[in-house]
């Protein structure tokens, strides 16, 4: 093992919607999967259904990847015609899992060192989302020192971070999303940690915001990375984490850097970041500003939030 091997700290490797290149996304079957991988995380998305059962999904409504149609919180998980009776299309098929289900998996003491990433989908009530997630997660037994401290919470909108901080006091927060100016103006007082995509940190203000993580203590986990070229190019950022589809890909990645860093690291080189059109400036400030208009038309402008968040100057040295 070199020397450079040894000394360096690599990511973490955290499943997103679980070991989802090889498993239906967000279901039990791929949430273990990751862990089972040896994934130190997963992360997950939540909507609320009509009667109340906080569900893993990542869109508001069914059609995409399962046999059923309909926006998730017009519809009941109860019942004849519930929820619970959907499968996914993706085979193997499998059931939505529930919040409780979710938790019930990360008890299990096998994997109670397992994180868990949660994505709160703008299309929540804030309020409502966390009064039920608190419920589950306390009623678990020793729930404040086994497993409140493995979860964290992922906010794409500012008006989250007041019902976060006062129903879910417990839980770390992060702010998930494509800006790292919306990340200083919004979240950074506020958020223990940055969930960024991968793209928004190839830039030279992604250079500093990645700079400003590691000076100020915060946690950086970037998404959603699944070429080894990217991943490898998010070793040499230094992030805390890399999300990704593909949980065996980094995690026999990382094995070899661990054995050899320098000669695994070589084999991947950094021309994509000059050869990718969205990895450009211009298109990656239009993404965000379309992204930041569909946020802002869900759940309202940024700015109405500001009396609830501070916003904070970075200041870095020259």
């Amino acid at each position: 093992m070199s020397p450079a091997s040894m000394s360096r700290a690599l990511p973490e490797c955290w499943g997103h919607r679980g070991a989802s290149s090889r498993f239906p996304e967000n279901t039990l079957a791929s949430f273990e999967a990751a862990i089972r991988d040896g994934a130190e995380g997963i992360e997950s998305d939540v909507h609320v259904s009509a009667d109340n059962v906080v569900l893993m999904f990542h869109d508001p409504a069914l059609g995409r990847t399962t046999d059923s149609k309909g926006q998730i919180k017009e519809r009941n998980w109860y019942g004849e015609n519930g929820m619970q009776h959907v499968r996914t299309i993706k085979e193997p098929k499998q059931s939505i899992p529930t919040f409780a289900e979710t938790i019930e998996l990360l008890m299990r003491p096998e994997n109670l060192h397992a994180k868990f990433n949660v994505d709160v989908k703008v299309q929540n009530d804030p309020d409502r989302l966390f009064a039920l997630m608190h419920e589950v997660i306390s009623a678990q037994p020793n729930w404040e020192t086994v497993l409140a401290p493995r979860i964290l919470l992922g906010l794409w909108h500012p008006r989250f971070l007041k019902y976060a901080k006062a129903r879910l006091p417990y839980c770390r927060r992060s702010y998930i999303g494509v800006s790292t100016h919306t990340a200083r103006k919004y979240f950074w007082k506020d958020c223990d940690a940055f969930s960024v995509a991968f793209a928004a940190l190839t830039t030279t203000d992604g250079q500093r915001f990645r700079q400003e993580c590691k000076a100020a203590g915060k946690k950086l986990l970037v998404w959603t990375v699944n070429e080894p070229a990217h991943m490898m190019e998010a070793v040499r950022w230094g992030v805390d984490a890399i999300i990704t589809d593909y949980t065996k890909t980094w995690l026999d990645l990382r094995t070899s850097l661990r054995t050899d860093y320098d000669k695994i690291g070589s084999q991947y080189g950094r021309f994509f970041l000059w050869t990718t059109l969205h990895y450009y400036s211009p298109v990656l400030l239009a993404y965000s500003r379309k992204a930041q208009s569909y946020l802002e038309s869900v759940a309202g402008p940024f700015d109405d939030c500001l009396a609830d968040v501070t916003p904070v100057v970075v200041e870095t040295k020259a």
